[in-house]
């Protein structure tokens, strides 16, 4: 994003959002303009909300999936109707997060948009990274491919900021890529267990309700039915955020606000956690949701 925008420039960010996305886009003096993708759509772009958001100074779309928060994953064909109206507005590149490709469930499969349209390939910046799949969050290594006067503005601007990630963090990298990669394989099988659990025990709290995500491992519950009652401790709910800060100090269960990333009223709950520490959360979630009142 430095490396390309400008004032004035609008960058399409869909919500509900990874929360850095608008804060990176207006950090670098532009316009985060959000367009609403809600459970209707799966949590998930259309070609033609696509088509209305863009105008002559749209300088990006983002897009990420599977998606955090909401765990939606774009098909083939999500991604060739959007990439159908991309082809029509040659000014607009799209950053691509693909950071949750191998986590993906239900056994669907994956597809980036650069992959499905080679058209738009110099237009793309496909970003991906080590953090979700090898578990190496605090190592911080990211890696992307595009057009090259893209990734050579990148290179600039970063040998300018942080010079560069550490040796260290890079053979650590290295040898997560090109290891044994069959543990990936164990640990979808495990977050697939671990959504079903989850889903069915928030489903059956009082006032939620959790649409089945289809990657990453977030559920992304609807709490509109939590609003307007009132806790235990006397708390009256009016929103998502009054719902999370109820939550961790009423029943000790940390969760995010829908709000936090663009979309309310929801929760994210993500559960990558051990089996028995979740199943303790939800019953905790449905003790809450239980003891509420009018």
């Amino acid at each position: 994003m430095a490396a390309t925008l400008n004032e004035g420039d609008e960058v399409i960010v869909l919500a509900p959002y990874w929360v850095s996305y608008p804060e990176i886009v207006q950090l670098c003096g532009a316009t985060a303009v959000t367009v609403a993708c809600g459970a209707d759509s799966g949590f998930k772009l259309t070609a033609d909300a696509l088509a209305t958001a863009i105008t002559p100074r749209t300088r990006w779309l983002i897009l990420n999936s599977p998606s955090n928060p909401t765990g939606a994953v774009y098909s083939r064909e999500d991604l060739q109707a959007l990439a159908e109206a991309l082809l029509a507005h040659p000014q607009v590149l799209v950053l691509s997060d693909d950071i949750y490709e191998h986590l993906i469930f239900d056994g669907l499969e994956f597809f980036t948009l650069a992959q499905v349209e080679p058209r738009l390939r110099e237009r793309v910046l496909t970003m991906n990274g080590v953090s979700k799949a090898y578990a190496m969050t605090g190592w911080r290594i990211g890696f992307g491919t595009g057009p090259g006067w893209l990734i050579e503005a990148m290179e600039k601007l970063q040998g300018q900021q942080t010079s560069g990630a550490c040796t260290i963090s890079q053979h650590a990298a290295l040898a997560a890529l090109t290891g044994p990669q069959d543990f990936i394989a164990q640990s979808r099988v495990a977050f697939q267990r671990r959504r079903g659990a989850v889903v069915e025990l928030l489903n059956q709290a009082p006032g939620l309700h959790c649409q089945i995500p289809q990657g990453a491992f977030y559920a992304f519950a609807s709490c509109e039915g939590l609003r307007g009652k009132t806790t235990a401790a006397g708390q009256r709910l009016a929103s998502d955020e009054d719902v999370v800060n109820a939550l961790l100090d009423e029943a000790g269960v940390a969760t995010v606000h829908g709000s936090a990333f663009g979309l309310g009223p929801y929760i994210r709950i993500a559960y990558a956690l051990d089996d028995a520490s979740l199943q303790r959360a939800c019953e905790a979630i449905q003790q809450f949701c239980r003891t509420l009142s009018d």
